[in-house]
């Protein structure tokens, strides 16, 4: 597994960006993903979760309802669809796996990271 995260970019509240997490070995499409942020100064948290096929997905309370997790297994991408963005989004925000297909809502479970893409919300 080989993860790559893009889509940031410096956008003003209320917008939407959509983040996209893809594996370039193309071997992620049984593993359970998600999607983290750390703000400067802060711990990183878990944002978003999916299981393998989709079928089972976890959000944090901070984001339930403006972000959606999706993925496409055939184009081995995981997508975070952000709307309502707020400046307390801001952060830089990564892409994991883990080895179990399940939802996986622990951040040590997960054993493969991106490199992360910056999202700034202006006000």
């Amino acid at each position: 597994v080989q993860l790559q995260a893009s889509g940031g970019g410096l956008v003003q509240a209320g917008s939407s960006l959509r983040l996209s997490c893809v594996d370039s070995r193309r071997t992620f499409s049984n593993n359970g993903v998600g999607w983290f942020r750390q703000a400067p100064g802060k711990e990183r948290e878990i944002v978003a979760a999916i299981n393998w096929n989709g079928g089972s997905t976890y959000y944090s309370d901070s984001v339930k309802g403006r972000f959606t997790i999706s993925r496409d297994r055939a184009k081995n991408t995981v997508y975070l669809q952000t709307n309502s963005l707020k400046p307390e989004d801001t952060a830089v925000y990564y892409c994991a796996a883990a080895r179990s297909a399940a939802l996986v809502t622990t951040r040590t479970l997960y054993n493969y990271w991106g490199q992360g893409t910056l999202v700034t919300v202006s006000s």
